[in-house]
């Protein structure tokens, strides 16, 4: 049964679209209503303060009512939330603090929405009889995709019907993304949670303890107190958490700052747009192919060749002026070998996670790689200011060198080669206590 695993691809891609056209057309509203460009820095701080937090506090609720119905009714709120802002705005509503407080729920709404669907994950590939590398691969394939296309649809909207009106646009692809999930991913709830090697048993224990005379707020707090115990006695997971914030600032810094200031300086913005649609073009065409057969290939290795490829390169060519031909190769080479990585670190995430905290767990993993990233921006300004465009881009470069090429040093990660069927029981399931 492919049916859900296809259409829960093709709510993503509609919802990943709709959310890169907001990321550029909501920005674009206020500076043509405000022309502050501080309004503007404020709109991205109110959004991705609440997400990071939603992220952290709403594995519990995930894991209580399931994650089909979360993804579900949070991108139905987030149409209506989205869809709040141009019919304001159209009414002479539309003051900027609630415009900051409609971004700022929306963001809220984001983070579980985003963590449920891919805690969904497992069923779906349970359902559709596929290795967990084929759907992590697919997913990274879309996601890759869908930033394409919408930040190249996002400017083409703008222009041509306003960004009230791409803003509208944003709102209707979350309903059309959770109806499609809602018709397609129906018979997943007949289907019990994929349960981990050796622990059967304990999601219905869970079930049960959560019904056993505590509190609710008692039993929400113990729950989310789980999945920080789970996730920080397996290191492995911890250290994945870690790397992906750490790798997630300095490439915001990279995209937001570095690479805009060099643009501005030699070459322009049309060629920062073909550079970025280079990277993410060829990331998607690594994911495809990751899809179809990362389930065969050694991870470690893997792992560690990836990303050699496609951190430091990107950064010296840059630093050290080479040709502008170079640089697109380098992006090239760099953005195919990232489309590998996420379908591995997602499949050991999934294959080390039990069922029952695996809503927590993800949305914890999640909330670490959103983390720092509204820091990465202040990081490479810093930088820049302070030392200088190449000092700069060279500093990134060696600081994710090292951040990504640790686990050659670490035998821990040498556990991402095990499969399910070669794992051992590793863990208890964390009690909370």
């Amino acid at each position: 049964m492919r049916l859900p695993l296809y259409g829960w691809l093709a709510a993503e891609t509609v919802s990943l679209v709709g959310t890169r056209v907001s990321m550029l057309a909501i920005p674009w509203f206020v500076l043509e209503t405000t022309g502050s460009p501080t309004k503007t820095g404020l709109i991205a701080l109110f959004e991705l303060a609440p997400l990071v937090l939603s992220k952290i506090f709403g594995g519990p609720l995930i894991d209580r009512i399931g994650p089909r119905r979360v993804a579900i009714t949070c991108d139905l709120a987030s149409a209506l939330v989205v869809g709040l802002i141009p019919v304001l705005y159209a009414a002479g509503l539309l003051q900027f603090p609630i415009l900051l407080a409609l971004v700022a729920l929306a963001g809220a709404l984001r983070g579980p929405s985003d963590s449920a669907k891919v805690a969904m994950i497992p069923q779906l590939v349970e359902a559709a009889g596929v290795p967990t590398e084929r759907a992590t691969g697919l997913h990274s394939f879309v996601e890759r995709t869908a930033s394409m296309l919408g930040a190249a649809a996002a400017g083409l909207l703008i222009g041509l019907v306003g960004a009230t009106n791409a803003i509208v646009i944003d709102a209707a692809s979350f309903a059309v993304g959770a109806l499609l999930l809602a018709t397609t991913t129906a018979g997943l709830s007949r289907l019990r949670q994929p349960e981990q090697p050796g622990r059967a048993g304990q999601t219905e224990q869970a079930t049960e303890t959560g019904q056993t005379g505590q509190t609710g707020s008692a039993s929400y707090r113990t729950q989310l107190a789980e999945g920080w115990h789970f996730l920080r006695r397996d290191r492995v997971l911890l250290g994945i958490a870690f790397m992906v914030a750490l790798t997630n600032l300095i490439d915001l810094a990279w995209s937001s700052v570095l690479m805009p200031v060099w643009a501005q300086q030699h070459t322009g913005p049309e060629t920062l747009g073909l550079l970025f649609a280079t990277f993410t073009g060829f990331a998607a065409a690594g994911s495809a192919v990751a899809a179809a057969i990362g389930d065969r290939m050694r991870r470690y290795p893997t792992y560690l060749i990836c990303f050699l490829v496609t951190g430091i390169p990107r950064f010296l060519a840059i630093a050290f002026g080479a040709p502008l031909w170079v640089v697109f190769v380098v992006f090239a080479i760099g953005g195919c070998a990232s489309g590998f990585l996420n379908p591995i670190l997602g499949a050991i995430q999934f294959e080390r996670i039990p069922a029952h905290v695996l809503g927590r767990v993800m949305s914890l993993i999640s909330a670490f790689a959103w983390g720092l990233m509204p820091l990465g921006g202040l990081l490479g300004g810093g930088l820049v200011s302070a030392f200088g465009l190449t000092t700069a881009l060279v500093a990134c470069g060696i600081a994710y060198f090292a951040v990504t090429m640790f686990p050659a040093i670490d035998p821990t990660w040498k556990q991402i080669e095990r499969r399910p069927e070669e794992a051992p029981n590793r863990l208890p399931a964390a009690s909370g206590s």
